[in-house]
């Protein structure tokens, strides 16, 4: 038998994941839609407890145990979810997750927020028992999940089995995959693959990282529109409705011919990236921070790709889907620019090639997207 690869595990094998128990939930049994091409869904559990403060439990220590080490009387002001109820914007939850984990020695998960939950301004972490870094587990970890929920620019009403995050899983012992080389990269920049060609000669890079810009031109499809800004003082937003008015809760930003855009502090911005971007089936791809030395603002709160995404199948390329940014700068205003380069994508081989692909044998709510709002919303008239 082939000695397995190392690199983001595949749908398959988060598959068998779940049917060896290494992924499990007690009392809601796993829905099949959780699965995405190499990560799973995670859900909320029946009660949310607010918390004056974010804390890593730390070596040892439980996260239960940390919250009653905070508050004795943490238990006692649960919210109950299982009908819905409202997560206030401006205050932290934290919520046990309906699924649990039971990693082998030579796995480790990562989590990151679901494309919506960061273009509603969600804040969200998650938590393991022992941990000191929120979003990681470590391999051969056992127990229960939690996640972090604070809501930014909007309070938004979840139930139990709302999903905001997702988990992915690192094999680390194995064959080890070459490493994407300058020739390789600079093929698949040119062959289209990761990025449309009229972009790929200035957007170079080091190989597997791949420069992305921001867009404050717009076209003709979206009516010169470059973006929306989150207004103040909206209604709440239930996670589960689909016929929202943006207009309700965004204003829209529109061209104008300095093509450029002043970042107010603490506003948030969604604004969509120049290139039309895409990740190969082999490969996915995860948004790295800006470097703050360049302005300090931030460029993305959901950052994972799933292989496949703005993936054209039928011309082995990228296609028109644009990278959506979810904006917001601290401290002082910053001004963007047309083109400018706000962050990049870094590209990692798969342990194997995915049996089901972002978009295609999933129903995917993002692909082909431009500028394009969380799921919740309408779109524009």
């Amino acid at each position: 038998m082939e000695a397995p690869y190392t690199g983001i595990l595949p749908y398959q094998a988060i598959r068998e994941m779940l049917n060896n128990g290494e992924i499990r939930s007690l009392l809601v049994p796993i829905d099949a839609d959780q699965l995405q091409p190499a990560s799973i869904d995670l859900r909320l559990g029946d009660y949310a407890y607010p918390v004056d403060t974010s804390f890593l439990p730390g070596r040892g220590v439980r996260v239960l145990d940390k919250m009653q080490q905070l508050d004795a009387d943490f238990d006692r002001f649960k919210i109950d979810i299982r009908g819905g109820a409202v997560l206030e914007r401006g205050r932290v939850y934290v919520v046990p997750l309906l699924e649990s984990i039971k990693l082998k020695s030579d796995v480790a998960a990562f989590a990151n927020p679901k494309s919506s939950t960061g273009r509603l301004d969600i804040l969200t972490r998650l938590i393991a028992d022992q941990a000191t870094h929120f979003d990681e587990v470590d391999d051969g970890y056992e127990g229960q999940l939690y996640i972090e929920i604070a809501p930014r620019s909007f309070s938004v009403v979840v139930k139990t089995g709302t999903r905001l995050n997702q988990l992915r899983f690192r094999r680390r012992t194995g064959m080890t995959p070459k490493q994407i080389a300058s020739a390789e990269w600079q093929q698949l920049l040119e062959a289209g693959h990761v990025v449309d060609t009229s972009e790929q000669p200035r957007l170079g890079g080091r190989p597997g990282m791949l420069p992305f810009t921001v867009d404050l031109k717009g076209n003709a499809q979206n009516n010169t529109l470059i973006g929306w800004r989150a207004k103040q003082n909206t209604p709440r937003i239930d996670l589960e409705r689909r016929d929202y008015d943006p207009l309700d809760f965004w204003e829209p930003m529109r061209f104008h011919k300095e093509a450029a855009l002043t970042l107010v502090p603490d506003e948030f911005y969604i604004l969509m990236t120049k290139e039309a971007i895409a990740v190969p089936p082999q490969y996915a791809a995860e948004m790295v921070p800006y470097d703050t030395r360049a302005g300090e603002f931030r460029v993305h709160y959901a950052g994972f790709f799933d292989p496949g995404f703005g993936w054209a199948a039928d011309r082995g390329k990228a296609g028109s889907s644009r990278g959506v940014l979810e904006v917001r700068s601290h401290e002082v205003p910053f001004l963007l620019e047309h083109g400018q380069i706000v962050g990049w994508l870094r590209y990692e081989r798969m342990a194997e090639v995915p049996q089901a692909l972002y978009g295609q044998e999933i129903k995917s709510n993002y692909q082909g997207q431009s500028l394009k709002l969380a799921k919740q919303f309408r779109a524009p008239g």
